[in-house]
């Protein structure tokens, strides 16, 4: 008993077998492409993992002689640190990450 075979198993003509030789190239450069994003992805975050030691080194900020510190604030991207000297009132800002000083703010009475 032959029986025909169905129609998933008979060989493809030349015009399909092209066409499923041209999708499974389509797959294979759209699988690398995708292969290839994520390695782009990953290799970014790797890079700033590492990058960003996350230590900070020491820095010693100076104050006028006789001063003292009232206050200080912290947000994500300053450190806000109050003096007060000589009946004058000081804030002076710095950068969280560089820790450089990056404004100075004084306040005086009205003579």
């Amino acid at each position: 008993m032959n029986n025909p075979p169905a129609d998933d198993e008979r060989p493809l003509d030349p015009a399909q077998a092209k066409i499923v030789a041209k999708v499974r190239w389509l797959m294979a450069l759209s699988g690398l492409a995708t292969v290839l994003g994520i390695a782009v992805v990953v290799g970014v975050i790797g890079y700033r993992v590492f990058r960003s030691d996350g230590s900070i080194t020491d820095v010693t900020a100076l104050i006028p002689k006789g001063a003292r510190i009232v206050a200080t604030s912290v947000t994500d991207a300053r450190i806000a640190v109050t003096l007060e000297t000589a009946g004058t009132v000081e804030i002076r800002t710095f950068d969280t990450k560089t820790l450089r000083p990056v404004g100075r703010l004084k306040f005086a009475n009205d003579p």
